[in-house]
Formats: C-alpha cells, sequence, structure tokens
C-alpha cells in the first residue's frame, strides 16, 4: 500500500471539526497567498451579508446551512464547497451548529488587515 497524499477535500473530510479548531489560530492561517478564516456557529447564528471583489470558496465542513447568494437561498449539508463569485452578496445562516471555512487568494499576512483586505466596503 503507497501513501498517497490528501488534497484539501478529503482532509477535511477525515479531520473532525475539533482538530480543525486546533489547527487554524485565531481562526484563520495565511500560507502562500491563500487566507483560510475558520468560523464555527451556532444554530440559528449568521453571518451577515458581504461581498468580495473577487471569487472565492466557501467551505461547509460539517452541519446544515443556507447560504443566500443575491436572493437565492440555497440549503448545504456538510461536507460542500459553494463557489461564491466576486460582487455577489452573500450570507451564511446555521440551521444547525456548523463549521465553516472561507478560502481567500490573498497575500496580506497581517491579521488586524485582513477584513479590509477580504471585505468590500472595510
Amino acid at each position: 500500500m503507497s501513501f498517497q497524499p490528501l488534497g484539501l477535500v478529503e482532509m477535511l473530510a477525515h479531520t473532525s471539526p475539533s482538530r480543525i479548531v486546533h489547527h487554524f489560530p485565531s481562526n484563520g492561517v495565511t500560507s502562500s497567498g491563500v487566507y483560510i478564516r475558520e468560523a464555527t456557529l451556532r444554530a440559528q447564528s449568521t453571518v451577515d451579508t458581504h461581498l468580495h471583489t473577487y471569487d472565492h470558496w466557501g467551505v461547509l465542513v460539517s452541519g446544515s446551512a443556507a447560504v443566500d447568494v443575491n436572493g437565492v437561498v440555497v440549503v448545504y449539508d456538510g461536507l460542500s464547497i459553494i463557489d461564491i463569485k466576486a460582487n455577489k452578496e452573500h450570507k451564511i445562516t446555521a440551521l444547525t451548529d456548523i463549521v465553516w471555512l472561507c478560502i481567500h487568494a490573498t497575500d496580506e499576512t497581517d491579521p488586524s488587515k485582513i477584513d479590509e483586505v477580504l471585505i468590500k466596503g472595510e
């Protein structure tokens, strides 16, 4: 049996949310131009409507969430990867307790500046 490295999807599918929290200090990590923000939300919590000037991915690691993109709501169950296009307003509502990752392309590594770089209007 040979060792095969896992891609992001396979790693998430085999990683419990408690381990993910352990690997993301301060809820975010940057590496080689990629920033990943982790959020753990309780049922009925929301990530308010916002948009970015570039495409990015949302990854529902576990649980169930309603994702509203420009007024179109789709319900996802983890593990799901959602491609969110540039300049599309989006909002996440946790239907159950969830673990959510946002994956962004950025070279910014200063945690105090990350939101102003990532979120349009910040």
